[in-house]
């Protein structure tokens, strides 16, 4: 087998200990080393008995995997391993596993009995890791055992395997949607789950699997806004997002009634500028419609909600900031909403990824609360470092801010970023000051003079946005600015920009009558360029004739039937049809045009000036910091934000029974004795809770709007610790303060920090406690420290009571009985690990349509376990099935193979083929695996792994690689088995080597453009009357060969364009197909041999 060559990307860089160095320079000698012997020394340490040479050899491996290096021809070795006795190496399998188990799901199938094994381990980073990697195997065929695995899983001791089952559940959703049911019960089981490592997994388990059902989170509401603020960052993200949502659902608008808040002060503060616009009659109207509706009076559990998330405006992540920001607008009372002002300014200072993002947020919210960032305006002034786009987006929030007491430094901030070199951001400051004139009456006259003298500047594209935006302004009051129109007209002989030009145009032909001596010169000077003109100018220039002529045909009636006749015969039809529709429209025929006499009424009808708006303006239905609110569009999995309810639902279904709070929580604390923990999710504490936080979170405070200070006194800090560390369980503290604090339970019962730990702790004192005198886990200490370590603080919060201890034997009675019960219950007693030894495990075959080639695909960009879509797993052949090894001429081995069209994991150049075996002889057939080939120079061929036993009537399919180095050679090789070998030869279509190549039509245009003379094949053909549909083209032309449609402007023109995969030559194809004569294919390449056969074989497609 002739591998990649050895100066490849895996051969530079540094090495791993032990690892031979390889040079990037072809002098050090690494070009003359034997690649297929690459990995040799670490499958010989991998095949030891010693567990020391093992773990080395593991530790290189993952640091392979770490430096992006391609190690999946490990893995038979490394799978074996799985089954190993030492902790460490187990772990480290594990993680290689969970890597590579999607691209080699075959064998990753073998060792399903030992992951079966591994559920049941005593460490709690095993029993996790072998789940992580059962839910990697995406085969349908293992989903009972998967859902097994997750059921009992859920009920684990551990709340690191409980949160790696949270993980496993959006997989199998992903594989079989069937699951929901089962799925939304385990779901529910985890919600109820009181421990915050857990908390963020489920919620987003919940958000992927069963959005819709808020009934679920009912009962579970208080307790997630109390765990919040212990939560992982990522976990607290997800959370608020999905509360806010269900907060929608549930609770009032505090908006509703405004009666309340008139009395504060600050109103016209906060108040919007639709507030600010009403008169005294408006006010008297809401007043008398007032005493009809209820006084609005705020849900405890919203106040819990807004309560809780405050302090998290002070976290260190800004995904978590920018969630509670969102929260706070889309539900706090417009009194309450300037406290997150300061945290967003606060992210300001962050990455420029981060700045766009909360820039993007603060532009939407500023529109609607303009007053809360209005203290912060000199935050939102530019620096000279910043990128363009943020940029804009400050000007964009610095246009909405201005106000008539602010604008004088803004229009100063202003002029200075005209004088900017970056000239997008210059036009964008152009178009600021248009909207601020429009905005702000008594500043309108000193803009428009402003951007009058900019129309003297050096640069073209200055002059012209500046015209644009003019034009917008004399709109407004056009019989004031004569003079400005006469400028403007002089100018048509330099600006050559047309979006300037024609707004010229507009300008002087809507206000003809101020200028009528300039405008009938502008006419003749355009009607003499016409012809070079672009089509916006064309349209504006007949326009201009038409105005003319109804208001001074004396003068113009010529020149109008002069440009009328000129754009008769343009080659645009938008101007052909405008100048028809014109001169019918403005020239009285014989006929007599019913519309002709109101000619003036339709061209020189007064028309309303623009509006200039933000581009954000109604950017707020999406919900904030969400993706779709950064795109303005609606992405896939966006849920929609929902309006608020006009009577409030029943807040009694979050009620929780009292019984079951006043159970008393316990864990298993490092040592593995039992320790309690203070009842803080009970409602009846929730009053005197919210007296003791009334200094920090005092309403007063709540609406002291932006002038409050984001970070808290040292005072209100402290009594934010000690109220964490008491409703935690001390989960923030050192491991040396958690011992102290069990010799004093000991002692004493429990000792407290605070009050309310104290009065919480003689209601729990009467409760008797168990004790466990038994350690946890049979392994080593250093095991230990890693289980304590990886389960982190989160764990202690853990409670397990009996009934919950007790649940994984019940899951299976209560499973409700469906169709696939029978065969889900023989596929594991197949797989069952009591049943099989590993070395005599028989391959299962996985459905034929599974290609792992996308997940290799993808292998460089993450290494996360997320699952992948299965329908973006099946193969796009172009060729169909092909028959490589007869079962006649292989003794009873069948062998077929297909182009996959994917790219091969490892080697970008080779060309994917999957190849399929099956076995019709009655005895099995072992060690199949391609043998040394003896290739032509360049042509090389990448084997698949070795399949150790095919049994009678199996079939499997493998991945394997070919670089035929851009030619239609064959590429000959052995086809071995334990006992045979078969001689095989493969030879490619044109078509397949070569890879889709996405480009506008523009690119397209210009790569023909160099590829012309000798580079261009042409040929005429003609369609049957079959092949006339675009359908049907695109179709045989995508069958035939691997390319990507390229965009284009005319419907009977075929565009598609793709690289050879060795050497990456571009390969463009354009079909005209008009229908009265023949069609005409052209291939530009730079590989004439290519470009001929393939304008061969698409023909020979084509006309069939």
């Amino acid at each position: 087998m002739s591998a990649a060559p050895a100066y490849s990307e895996d051969k530079g860089g540094s090495a791993g200990p032990g690892e031979p160095e390889y040079g990037h320079d072809p002098a050090s000698g690494g070009i003359f080393s034997s690649d297929y012997k690459r990995h040799d020394d670490l499958k010989e340490m991998l095949d030891t008995n010693k567990d020391s040479l093992k773990l080395e050899a593991m530790k290189r491996i993952v640091a392979m995997i770490a430096r992006g290096k391609n190690a999946s021809d490990l893995f038979p070795a490394v799978v074996k391993n799985v089954a190993c006795k030492n902790i460490e190496v187990k772990k480290l399998v594990y993680v290689y596993l969970v890597r590579y188990a999607e691209e080699q799901q075959d064998l990753a199938l073998l060792s399903i009995s030992t992951f079966q094994r591994g559920l049941k381990d005593p460490n709690q980073l095993i029993r996790a890791s072998a789940l992580r990697v059962l839910s990697s195997i995406r085969v349908p065929i293992i989903v009972p055992i998967m859902m097994l695995a997750i059921k009992e899983a859920a009920s684990d001791m551990s709340p690191y395997v409980r949160k790696t089952a949270a993980h496993a559940i959006p997989k199998l959703y992903s594989l079989d949607p069937d699951q929901k049911d089962q799925l939304i019960e385990v779901i529910e089981k985890l919600l109820a789950d009181k421990t915050t490592l857990v908390a963020g997994s489920v919620v987003m388990a919940f958000e992927e699997v069963c959005p819709e059902r808020i009934d679920l989170i009912h009962k579970n509401y208080r307790k997630l806004c109390n765990l919040l603020i212990d939560v992982e960052e990522w976990g607290q993200v997800v959370i608020i997002s999905m509360l806010t949502r269900y907060a929608r659902t549930q609770f009032l608008s505090p908006t509703q009634n405004e009666s309340l808040l008139e009395e504060n002060p600050e109103k016209a503060f906060y108040g919007s500028e639709e507030d600010e616009a009403k008169g005294p009659g408006s006010e008297e109207a809401t007043t008398s419609a007032l005493p009809a509706r209820k006084p609005y009076v705020m849900d405890p559990d919203h106040r819990l909600l807004l309560r809780n998330t405050k302090p998290l405006l002070q976290s260190r992540s800004a995904a978590v900031v920018m969630a509670v920001a969102q929260l706070y607008f889309h539900l706090a009372p417009k009194a309450e909403v300037g406290v997150i002002a300061k945290a967003l300014v606060r992210l300001l200072r962050s990455h420029s990824e981060v700045q766009y993002v909360v820039l993007q947020n603060v532009a939407t919210m500023s529109i609607k609360r303009r007053g809360m960032f209005e203290p912060y305006l000199k935050s939102f002034y530019i620096r000279s470092t910043d990128p363009t786009q943020i940029k804009v987006l400050k000007l964009e929030v610095l246009t909405n801010l201005a106000n008539e007491t602010n604008i004088p430094t803004v229009l100063r901030e202003f002029q200075t970023y005209i004088r900017s070199m970056d000239k997008d951001f210059v036009a964008a400051t152009i178009q600021a000051i248009g909207r601020c004139a429009t905005n702000i009456g008594r500043v309108r006259d000193t803009c428009l003079n402003g951007l009058v003298q900019l129309l003297s500047n050096r640069d073209e594209l200055v002059v012209a946005e500046s015209v644009v935006v003019i034009k917008k302004l004399l709109q407004m009051q056009p019989a004031q600015h004569g003079e400005i129109i006469k400028h403007l007209a002089k100018l048509t002989d330099n600006i050559q920009v047309p979006m300037a030009r024609a707004s010229i145009l507009w300008l002087i032909g809507e206000y003809c009558e101020h200028v009528p001596k300039i405008a009938p010169d502008v006419l003749r000077k355009m009607a003499k360029s016409f012809t070079a003109e672009e089509d916006i100018v064309k349209l504006q220039v007949i326009n201009l004739a038409a105005k003319l002529y109804l208001t001074n045909s004396k003068q113009t009636k010529l020149l109008t039937q002069y440009v009328l006749s000129l754009a008769k015969y343009d080659q645009n039809y938008d101007i052909r049809d405008r100048a028809r529709f014109t001169r019918q429209l403005i020239v009285p025929s014989e006929q007599g045009g019913a519309l002709s006499r109101h000619a003036k009424k339709l061209f020189l009808a007064p028309k309303p000036a623009p509006v200039l708006e933000s581009s954000f303006k109604d950017r707020d239905h999406f919900q904030l910091g969400s993706l779709s609110h950064l795109l303005n569009a609606k992405a896939t999995g966006y849920q929609e934000l929902p309006d608020w309810p006009e009577e409030a639902p029943d807040p009694s279904v979050r009620n929780v029974e009292e019984e079951d709070l006043s159970l008393i929580e316990t864990h298993v604390g490092l040592l593995g004795e039992y320790t309690e923990v203070p009842e803080w999710t009970k409602c009846s504490n929730r009053e005197k809770r919210k007296e003791k936080e009334k200094p920090f979170y005092s309403d007063s405070e709540g609406e002291s709007g932006p002038t409050e200070s984001a970070d808290s006194d040292p005072e209100s800090e402290s009594e934010l610790d000690s109220k964490s560390s008491s409703e935690s369980g001390s989960g923030e503290s050192s491991s040396e303060s958690e011992e102290e604090d069990r010799e004093e339970e000991e002692e004493k019962g429990r000792s407290s920090e605070s009050e309310q730990s104290e009065e919480e702790g003689e209601k729990s004192k009467s409760k008797t406690r168990k004790k466990v005198t038994k350690g946890q886990g049979e392994g080593s200490s250093s095991e230990e420290g890693s289980d304590s370590s990886s389960s982190s603080s989160e764990s202690e919060g853990s409670s397990e009571t009996e009934e919950e201890q007790a649940e994984p034997a019940s899951w299976r009675k209560k499973k409700p009985p469906s169709s696939k019960s029978a065969p889900a219950a023989q596929e594991v007693s197949l797989l069952d690990l009591e049943d099989f030894a590993p070395p005599s495990i028989q391959p299962v075959s996985p459905p034929a349509a599974v290609s792992t080639s996308l997940a290799a695909d993808l292998e460089g960009l993450t290494l996360t376990d997320s699952p992948l879509v299965p329908s973006l797993l099946s193969p796009m052949s172009g060729v169909g099935r092909q028959e490589l090894l007869h079962r006649v001429a292989g003794e009873g081995l069948a062998v077929d193979y297909t182009f996959s069209r994917q790219p091969f994991p490892g080697d970008p150049h080779m060309v994917s083929l999957h190849i399929h075996f099956s076995n019709s002889s009655e005895t099995p057939i072992k060690g199949l695996h391609v043998g040394t080939p003896k290739l032509p120079a360049g042509i090389s061929v990448q084997g698949f792994p070795e399949i150790e036993s095919l049994a009678p009537g199996e079939s499997a399919t493998a991945v394997m690689g070919i670089n035929f180095c851009d030619s239609t050679q064959a590429a000959n090789f052995q086809l071995c088995t334990q006992t045979r070998q078969f001689y095989v030869s493969i030879q490619p279509p044109v078509g397949e080597l070569m890879a889709p190549v996405f480009m506008s039509e523009n690119e397209f245009k210009k790569e023909q453009g160099k590829l012309t003379g000798m580079n261009e094949i042409t040929e005429k053909l003609t369609l049957p009357d079959t092949c006339r549909s675009d359908h049907i083209v695109v179709q045989k032309v995508t069958a035939t060969a691997n390319l990507g449609r390229v965009p284009c402007g005319t419907s009977d023109e075929y565009r598609f364009a793709g690289r050879t995969l060795t050497s990456g030559s571009l390969v463009l194809l354009t079909l005209v197909a008009r229908p009265p004569g023949p069609a005409q294919l052209t291939v530009n390449s730079e590989k004439m041999v290519i470009g001929t056969m393939l304008v061969k074989d698409v023909v020979q497609a084509l006309t069939q």
